[in-house]
């Protein structure tokens, strides 16, 4: 018996940055995202042997235990170990026997919220195994609490509640770590217009979220007046990006992209760099109208709107970089699993 779980990856659209606390605690936090075919999967089969095996297939990574009540974490395969303890303290009670083996999609650090949306595809496993009782609210928060908490991993929220719901989504962060997943009813002729224009790009860079995170909310804290005002500006492009797509004026993206990329980079130290910058002056130069960099900054995947047909003059424009174009659709499901005998 084989149990699977596979959750989707997503492009934050508006308002990143805003679902990480103090800010959300604060002033309350509104994100726009969608998940796209592009996926963390995690495979569990059930072993007797009274052994615990963890396999990353993407990362080339293998660690073994012998089964436990708790597991000490260490620097490989954290969040495996990590889902293990908190389902054997709060859901089996006792230690148990498996060999759980993942494979993502896109690199760790591409800013497409790999982390958190393996961590719900680990649970998402165990959730199937064990028969738990947990809706997507509480898989949601449990990978959230897991992470951040157990784990203590900085971060924001929106990709494990993006990961299990799957869909268009805005989502509004308040104070006590409350979420509300507001899922968007977009046309089909909308979303297939927004991906045709939509470009993916990856710079062939990663970089540690956390550091970037940090400094952001460093800046709350510090009550650093230019930093906050950039996340209130990004709440209210969430707002923007939500009214564009209800109504289908798919063209007026681009320019709403760029606002919040303008004052992203406001928000913390190393959203942007010399060669990020490069990258996006020469798609707007192409054709372009806007765009933004995926998750925290740094590196990772950035995206592009391309109106009208000017999408192929930005690929040929971003080739000069060495890095890659991804293609993707939209999709509708979140967490996925089933057992397969």
């Amino acid at each position: 018996m084989i149990i699977r779980s596979k959750a989707p990856l997503r492009l934050g659209l508006a308002g990143g940055g805003t679902d990480v606390s103090p800010y959300s605690d604060i002033y309350g936090g509104a994100i726009l995202n969608a998940t796209i075919s592009l996926y963390a999967n995690a495979s569990l089969e059930p072993l007797d042997n009274g052994k615990i095996e963890f396999v990353a297939l993407d990362r080339d990574e293998k660690i073994s235990f012998n089964s436990a009540d708790f597991l000490e974490v260490g620097k490989m395969l954290p969040l495996h170990i990590g889902v293990y303890n908190r389902i054997v303290k709060e859901f089996s009670k006792k230690p148990l026997s498996f060999r759980l083996s993942t494979f993502v999609d896109a690199p760790a650090g591409s800013g497409l919220g790999t982390s958190s949306t393996l961590m719900v595809a680990i649970l998402g496993a165990f959730v199937e195994w064990l028969n738990l009782p947990l809706g997507e609210y509480d898989i949601a928060h449990l990978a959230y609490d897991i992470e951040r908490v157990d784990l203590a991993m900085s971060g924001g929220k929106q990709d494990q509640y993006a990961a299990t719901f799957g869909g268009v989504n805005f989502m509004e962060f308040l104070k006590d770590d409350q979420v509300i997943v507001n899922p968007l009813r977009i046309k089909q002729d909308y979303l297939n217009e927004l991906s045709n224009n939509l470009v993916l790009y990856y710079t062939k860079t990663s970089r540690f979220s956390s550091d970037i995170i940090n400094s952001q909310s460093k800046s709350v804290k510090d009550k650093n007046q230019t930093a906050i005002e950039a996340m209130h500006k990004l709440k209210e492009q969430a707002v923007m990006m939500k009214r564009t797509l209800a109504v289908g004026d798919i063209n007026k993206i681009g320019e709403i992209l760029d606002f919040g990329w303008q004052h992203k980079k406001q928000m913390a130290k190393g959203i942007t760099s010399p060669e990020i910058d490069n990258i996006y002056s020469s798609a707007i130069n192409a054709g372009a109208t806007g765009g933004k960099i995926s998750g925290a900054g740094g590196g990772g995947f950035m995206i592009f709107y391309c109106p009208r047909n000017t999408k192929y003059q930005v690929i040929e424009a971003l080739s000069k970089f060495g890095g890659s174009i991804h293609p993707y659709i939209f999709i509708n499901e979140g967490l996925s699993t089933w057992t397969s005998k």
